[in-house]
């Protein structure tokens, strides 16, 4: 019968003969000692081994990053309380003008124009309305375009027609002409809210236009005015002249009961 020296000598001697456990890919072993010699699951080593910001950058998925009001990041502090004060006074005549007295007024430059786009991304046509006026009458303001093309936008989508040629009126009173999108944008809203003659008007406006003309413009207006035969015959025709190889879709006349 064996000792218990002698039992206690196997089991030491059988726990030496035992194979080690290979380190994890990842395990702080593995960056401590290298990789395994044809070990193709262990990492490179540290030097070879992208940071990991390379890889985030190459298989980056395109999904946004980090919140999706991008004005917390972009927008300064007094920026961002002009923007919560407008709208929560805008009920208030009194309050309002006082609120914009004390504090939009001595905004900078950045600040209003950061105002004005966010209140417009977030829909406040009335307070952008009033914000694009306040920025009309600083020093520095100079007649931008793409300042009247987002505004009408804007107004075009929230169904203020009225407000968008009140606008429409200003950016043409300083000779400036709008593009395709603004165009096509403010000929759906016409069109959408039942005023086929406004909607030609605007496109007898974008043939006055320098720039040369794009589809989309007409593309709409073909679309909506289906109910309409002889002004879209009109539009067709003009059309089929600027772009030739261009194919317009004509449903059948029985569908609006002309025969």
């Amino acid at each position: 019968m064996a000792t218990p020296r002698a039992h206690l000598a196997r089991l030491l001697l059988h726990l030496r003969r035992r194979p080690r456990p290979l380190p994890l890919p990842f395990s702080p072993s593995s960056s401590a000692h290298g990789p395994l010699p044809g070990c193709s699951q262990c990492p490179p080593p540290s030097h070879l081994a992208p940071p990991a910001a390379a890889w985030g950058r190459a298989f980056h998925d395109g999904r946004p990053r980090g919140p999706l009001w991008r004005s917390k990041k972009l927008i300064g502090k007094e920026a961002l309380f002009a923007i919560q004060g407008l709208k929560r006074f805008k009920g208030d005549d009194e309050k309002l003008a006082d609120f914009v007295r004390r504090h939009v007024a001595r905004l900078l430059k950045a600040d209003k124009l950061a105002v004005l786009g966010e209140l417009e991304r977030q829909e406040e046509v009335d307070l952008s309305v009033k914000m694009f006026r306040i920025i009309q009458k600083e020093d520095w303001y100079k007649p931008d375009i793409y300042m009247y093309k987002d505004l009408i936008i804007a107004l075009a989508k929230c169904k203020k027609m009225e407000e968008a040629m009140v606008i429409w009126g200003n950016m043409r009173d300083e000779n400036l002409f709008p593009d395709s999108q603004t165009y096509a944008e403010v000929i759906r809203g016409f069109l959408r809210y039942g005023s086929p003659s406004d909607a030609m008007n605007i496109y007898e406006d974008m043939k006055k236009s320098p720039d040369p003309p794009e589809e989309l413009p007409f593309r709409v207006l073909l679309k909506g005015l289906l109910p309409h035969p002889l002004l879209r015959n009109r539009v067709k025709q003009d059309f089929e002249e600027l772009f030739p190889e261009r194919h317009i879709y004509d449903p059948p006349e029985e569908i609006f009961g002309m025969r």
